[in-house]
C-alpha cells in the first residue's frame, strides 16, 4: 500500500524482559518514513514508557490476557473486542503484531475492519488445543517464530497445524548500542568493590526457575576451586511480579545468604538500568537456562566481544557457534558449565579471540537492522494479501 503504514504492537506485558527488549530494538530499527508505530498495553509500565521514549504512540486499554483454554467464538464476544476495535479505527491501524495473550481479542477486532494480524511467537509453551486449530490455521494472517526451536516445540509431534504456516525470523540487537567499546564495566565492579584484575563471571536473567540460577550457583562453587579469586554477579529481577517467581527469587537469595562461600563470592545486582555495563564488566557471561526461546543476553554478550557459556537449549543453539563465539553445554550440568568457564578464565588470549569472533558474528547475522528489514517485508506482504 502507498503512504504511511500505521503498525500496532499489542501485548499484555508492561515490564521489560527479553521479549520486550527485542521489540524495542525492532521499533527503533523500523523505517519511520514508512511506519508509524503504536503500542497497546493494559496499563502503564517500563515497556510502554521505553517505547514512548522512542517516539511510539502508546495506548492503554485495561484487559486481562487470555487463558490457554480460550474458546475463539466465545472470546470474540467479550467487551474488550469492541474497545480494541475502536482503537484500531480511531488510529487508522493498517496491521497488527500481537503476542499470544491478546490474540483472541485483537483478531476478531482487526478482522471486522479487514486489518491483518501477525502473531510474533516468542514462546513455545502455548498449547494449541483441538478446538483452537481452526483459529490458528485460518484466522491469524501470518505467524512468525523467533527461533526454529520455538516453532518446533509449539507445533509438536505430529504437528498441530501445518508447519508451513509458521515462518522463522531470529531477532537482532542494536549493534550501534552493543559493541566492544559501548560502555565501561567500571560502575559494576565499583559496586561490587572489586578491581579490574578480579575474574568476574556474570549472568543476566529474570527470576524464574527455567533460568537455572541453582545451576549457576553450583557452577560457581566448582569454579572457585580452580579460580579461588573469581567473583560472580547476578543481574535481574522478578520483572513481571509473578508470585511464583518471587518465591523462587527469595529461595535463591536465601541459598546465597546461608552459604558462606556463596555469600562471599556472589553479588546480586538486582535490576541494573544499563545491562551493557554488566556485560562489559564480565570476563565471561553465562546463560544457565533449561530452555531459552532466544536469549537476548547471548546476542548482546557476543556483540560486546564477551565469550558466553550457554546451555545447548533453544535459541542459543541457533545463535552461538560452539567453540568459536562461545561454548554450548548440556542443560542442568553445572560441572560442564564450570569446566568451560574455568578454561576461559585461565586463558585470556582465548577469551579475546572468541570475543572478537562473536562480535563479528552478531554484526553480520543478528543486527536489529536485518531483523527490521525482514519484519517490514513480512508486514508488506501481509498487507498485499488482504
Amino acid at each position: 500500500m502507498a503512504g504511511m503504514v500505521n503498525l500496532l504492537f499489542i501485548t499484555i506485558y508492561t515490564g521489560i524482559g527479553g521479549g520486550e527488549s527485542l521489540t524495542l530494538n525492532l521499533m527503533k530499527a523500523l523505517d519511520r518514513a514508512r511506519f508509524r508505530l503504536h503500542l497497546l498495553t493494559p496499563r502503564a509500565g517500563r515497556f510502554p514508557s521505553a517505547a514512548a521514549a522512542l517516539g511510539v504512540c502508546t495506548h492503554s486499554v485495561p484487559f486481562r490476557g487470555t487463558s490457554t483454554f480460550f474458546l475463539p467464538a466465545l472470546w470474540a464476544r467479550f467487551p474488550i473486542v469492541g474497545k480494541l476495535r475502536a482503537v484500531l479505527r480511531q488510529n487508522q491501524i493498517h496491521a497488527v503484531i500481537s503476542d499470544y495473550h491478546s490474540l483472541p481479542f485483537i483478531v476478531p477486532s482487526a478482522h471486522s475492519l479487514k486489518v491483518p494480524v501477525i502473531w510474533n511467537i516468542m514462546g513455545w509453551w502455548f498449547p494449541i488445543h483441538p478446538w483452537q486449530r481452526h483459529f490458528f490455521s485460518r484466522k491469524i494472517d501470518r505467524m512468525v517464530a523467533i527461533s526454529s526451536a520455538v516453532k518446533e516445540k509449539l507445533l509438536g509431534t505430529p504437528p498441530k497445524i501445518a508447519p508451513e504456516r509458521i515462518g522463522v525470523e531470529i531477532p537482532g540487537i542494536d549493534t550501534a548500542q552493543h559493541h566492544p567499546d559501548a560502555v565501561s564495566g567500571a560502575p559494576v565492579r565499583m559496586h561490587m568493590q572489586i578491581g579490574a584484575e578480579t575474574p568476574l563471571v556474570a549472568m543476566i536473567a529474570r527470576f524464574q526457575d527455567v533460568k537455572g540460577h541453582d545451576d549457576f550457583l553450583d557452577a560457581a562453587k566448582l569454579i572457585r576451586r580452580a579460580v579461588p579469586q573469581a567473583r560472580f554477579a547476578i543481574a535481574g529481577e522478578n520483572v513481571f511480579a509473578v508470585s511464583r517467581d518471587e518465591a523462587y527469587k527469595q529461595r535463591i537469595l536465601a541459598r546465597v545468604r546461608d552459604d558462606a562461600e556463596l555469600r562471599q563470592s556472589v553479588t546480586f545486582l538486582g535490576f541494573w538500568p544499563d545491562s551493557r555495563e554488566v556485560i562489559a564488566a564480565a570476563d565471561v557471561m553465562v546463560c544457565s537456562s533449561w530452555f531459552e526461546s532466544l536469549s537476548m543476553v547471548a546476542l548482546e554478550s557476543m556483540a560486546m566481544a564477551r565469550p558466553i557459556v550457554s546451555t545447548r537449549v533453544g535459541g542459543p543453539s541457533e545463535t552461538i557457534r560452539d567453540g568459536e563465539t562461545g561454548y554450548l553445554v548440556p542443560p542442568r550440568d553445572s560441572a560442564a558449565l564450570a569446566e568451560r568457564v574455568i578454561a576461559l578464565l585461565q586463558n585470556p588470549a582465548q577469551r579475546e579471540a572468541m570475543g572478537k569472533r562473536g562480535a563479528a558474528h552478531v554484526h553480520q547475522h543478528f543486527s536489529a537492522a536485518r531483523y527490521a528489514a525482514a519484519i517490514s517485508a513480512l508486514v508488506e506482504a501481509t498487507l498485499k494479501a488482504v
